[in-house]
């Protein structure tokens, strides 16, 4: 696959089956209805793994605009190359989201929570203050790059099975500093499916709570480019 394919591929797999998972706990009628929130942490994780897996051979797995970013700020990263992957991450996001809807779409139907069928897209705080929801993405984000930065060092011998680490990695974020705001740690993540949500046919939608979609769009780059930063400092 070309860089471009496997950003799009890889970032779609992860909005598919991390969407999905939501979708099979918060939606009224499904298998896994409210079988609670270390489902979905598991379920975001493994995700991860597939999707760096499937494409760390063709594009090294970024899947993340904060962490394409990140490593053009580095210098690691041409910055000619971030349009491509930038555009593949959203265009995949969107492409995955797409998938998931199909997949539940008769349980959105069933379901009468409109908040419920929102969060299924995109995430949103449990307690509503920009400050420190900016902050603890920021703060996730900043974890996840510096992780990202050390398993993605020279001399690895994993290959693509850095995808465990790294989903090892998303999973402890999830179980833990996750439940504030749902851990976008990830503008593509957010952003792609909260527009698909605006363009879906979805029965009782609510709006998409714009006013807080800038949250997990500017707190995960700022948190990766923080740890790049820290990172070079650590290495001297």
């Amino acid at each position: 696959m070309t860089p471009f394919f496997g950003e799009f591929i890889g970032t779609g797999l992860i909005i598919y089956l991390g969407q999905g998972v939501v979708s099979n706990v918060v939606l009224e009628k499904t298998k896994g209805n409210n079988s609670g929130w270390i489902v979905i942490s598991f379920g975001w994780a493994m995700a991860v793994f597939v999707g760096v897996y499937c494409s760390a051979a063709s594009s090294k797995a970024h899947l993340n605009p904060a962490i394409t970013l990140a490593f053009a700020v580095q210098g690691t990263f041409p910055w000619e190359q971030v349009p491509v992957y930038l555009s593949a991450q959203f265009l995949g996001a969107m492409t995955g989201s797409l998938m998931a809807w199909l997949s539940f779409r008769p349980h959105f139907s069933a379901t009468s929570d409109a908040n419920a069928k929102l969060a299924v897209f995109c995430t949103g705080p449990a307690i509503r203050s920009y400050r420190d929801n900016l902050l603890t993405e920021l703060i996730a984000t900043f974890v996840l790059m510096l992780g990202v930065l050390f398993i993605a060092k020279p001399f690895s011998t994993l290959g693509a099975l850095d995808a465990l680490p790294v989903s090892l990695l998303v999973l402890g974020i999830g179980l833990g500093p996750g439940g504030p705001t749902g851990y976008a740690i990830n503008p593509a993540r957010d952003l792609g499916p909260r527009i698909m949500h605006a363009l879906l046919p979805v029965p009782g939608k609510r709006d998409g709570d714009w006013g807080y979609a800038w949250i997990p769009v500017l707190g995960p780059i700022l948190g990766s480019l923080l740890a790049v930063l820290v990172f070079k400092v650590l290495q001297g």
